[in-house]
């Protein structure tokens, strides 16, 4: 089980930093929440969660499962929901705006403004 885990955190981080690093925002878009789908997959894998035990503390039960993983791993999704929408709000309106969704990386300065030592 540890191995399959181990397999999917290594393929979502991979494929979400593949595609955070395309030079188009709707690729970034969804390496963004698969790179946080990784991290709540860790941070449900650090907190080892027990099958068949109770959240809390009980007399009765013969363990427990820690709370905390899941608390933060809930906090999380909201989040980054929340910043998905916000990034593809922002995404559209950069497409409106230029009629294309390709990430520029040059330098608009340099092709408008020549060198000082050609003339």
């Amino acid at each position: 089980m540890e191995l399959l885990v181990a397999s999917a955190l290594g393929l979502l981080t991979a494929a979400g930093i593949y595609l955070m690093l395309r030079q188009r925002t709707f690729p970034v878009i969804v390496g963004l929440t698969l790179l946080s789908y990784a991290v709540n997959v860790f941070i449900f894998a650090a907190g080892r969660l027990v099958t068949n035990m109770p959240p809390i503390i009980d007399k009765y039960a013969a363990g427990y499962t820690d709370p905390l993983p899941q608390a933060l791993v809930l906090t999380a999704i909201v989040i980054s929901f929340g910043m998905t929408a916000v990034i593809v709000i922002m995404a559209l309106g950069a497409f409106l705006e230029a009629g294309h969704d390709k990430i520029d990386m040059t330098d608009k300065d340099e092709s408008a403004h020549p060198a000082e030592g050609t003339k």
